[in-house]
Order: C-alpha cells, then structure tokens, then sequence
C-alpha cells in the first residue's frame, strides 16, 4: 500500500483519539439514524479529510429516492454512504438498495455504516449487479498509533480515494483471492511445475497433470473454491492470460511459468477500468 503522507497520518491518529469517546456515548444513548449522520459527517470532514460543505452531500437523490451521503470529488460522485443508527448490527440487505442506487450511476463504490463500523464494498456490473466486500474497519476498536489500522482508514480518505489507493487495494486483494489461487494451482504451467517436482521424488513412477488435478480436486482444494460464480470469473480471467501468454516468445522457463501468475492484477484492473467507463 502507498505510505500515509506525514499530515493525513497525524490527521487519523488523532480523529481515532477524539471519535472513539463520541462513538461510545451516542451507542450507550442510542441515538437514531439522523443523530448517526450528523456524527459520520463530522468523522468524513475531521478524519477522513472532505469538505463539509463541497465535498460531503446529504440525502444523494437517484431516481426519486434518497441516499443518506455521497462524496463527490471534482463534481464526480465517487462513493455512495448508507447510514444505520448506531445501535443497529449491519446487515446484508441494507447494503443492496444503495448497490442497486450506484450500479445505476457507474458508481463504483459504497459505504454501509452505523459509524462504529464502516463496510466498504466494490461494485460488480455484471448480471445480476453485485458487490465485493473489501473491507470492514471497526472504528470502535482502532489503535492511533497502530499503521495497520490506520492505513485501512487511509483507503476511505480524500487523499487515498485521489489516488486510487482503494482501487488498487481491491485488485490486489482479488488477485490473492481463494479463488484465483484455486485456479491457478490448476493451471497446466503450475501442474508442470507440481510434477517436476514429484519426479525428482520418484523418477521411477509415471504421473501426469490430469492425476495430479484430480487429487487436487478431490483431496485438496475446498469445493466451494472451484464452484460459484467468483470461481467463474476467475477462471475466466486466468485462461484469458494463458492465452495472451501462449502467444507470447518466452526468452526462458521461468518466464513461461510466470504469465497465470503475474498479470492477474494488470487484467483486474484492466476489466475495472473498463466497468467505470461504461
């Protein structure tokens, strides 16, 4: 991830400080929905780094009905923000009506929060549209001086939104995905490799990659990591980069095996790219 710069660094740390006691007392009182706005609008502006009154809109309208907040950046509406109260759990059909909302506007991103936690999720524009959730910060529990929390906070700011600092996040967490992995351990250059080395334990006995597949399959890889609809796309993914590579003059074996494995984050961001566009 790109370092915090010094000034959004101390700015986090010390939002963490001053919100935490705010967080604790609206959840001891309960306060409602409306009362939870005001306080993520106040945590947008001091923590996250948006301006109150340019950049942080209220009651976002998309055909005819309201969204709680959006964050526009240059006159672009570059995420959605769907507020819970506080004292409410979060839960999966809150977040489908603001997907719904932003699938509609090429909008990339959304926000599902009761300000104690923020979900962030990537919009899929496939059919049916969906949603990847990238990450869940419990704002509750950060440490100010911890750089692992705070560059989670620095992915939902002004200056890490600028910089694609999210974007770039969500591909490499894509790319390392359960998914790809699965499908990249079945690949034919990663299957020669498992079967090399199986020869140089046993020279004598005969193996190929169908029987090396088939334990994988059977023995190895969980079930739900070669079914589904994110193991489809990864698959597609992965035989669009085998092909690229196959018609590609490698200058040596080590570059034959690397294609499955190193251009995954270049076609992820090739197809987000291309969905923000359309």
């Amino acid at each position: 991830m790109a370092a915090i710069p010094k000034k959004v660094h101390e700015r986090l740390s010390a939002g963490i400080k001053r919100f935490q006691p705010v967080l604790a007392s609206a959840k001891s009182r309960d306060v409602n929905e409306s009362d939870t706005v005001t306080i993520i609008t106040d945590m947008l502006a001091d923590v996250f780094g948006y301006d109150k009154y340019s950049e942080i809109t209220s009651e976002y309208v998309i055909r005819n009905t309201y969204v709680d907040l959006a964050i526009k950046l240059d006159g672009k509406t570059q995420l959605l923000i769907e507020v819970k109260a506080i004292g409410l759990d979060l839960k999966d059909a809150f977040i489908k009506q603001a997907v719904d909302y932003a699938a509609n506007q090429g909008i990339e991103w959304v926000v599902l929060t009761n300000a104690a936690i923020w979900q962030i999720y990537k919009v899929t524009f496939g059919k049916p549209i969906g949603q990847d959730l990238v990450l869940q910060i419990d704002f509750a529990n950060l440490g100010p001086k911890n750089l692992d929390h705070l560059e989670n906070l620095y992915l939902l700011t002004k200056e890490g939104l600028g910089r694609s600092v999210l974007g770039d996040y969500h591909t490499q967490r894509q790319a390392l995905s359960r998914f790809f992995i699965g499908t990249i351990t079945l690949s034919e250059p990663v299957l020669d490799v498992i079967r090399r080395e199986l020869r140089k334990l046993s020279p004598d006995v005969k193996i190929d990659n169908e029987q090396i597949k088939d334990v994988l399959v059977q023995e190895i890889i969980k079930r739900d990591v070669m079914e589904g609809e994110k193991a489809d796309e990864a698959q597609r993914k992965v035989n669009r980069v085998t092909k690229k590579s196959a018609r590609k003059t490698s200058k040596s074996t080590s570059s034959q095996d690397e294609p499955v494995v190193n251009a995954i984050q270049t076609e992820a961001t090739g197809e987000e790219q291309t969905s923000s566009q359309d």
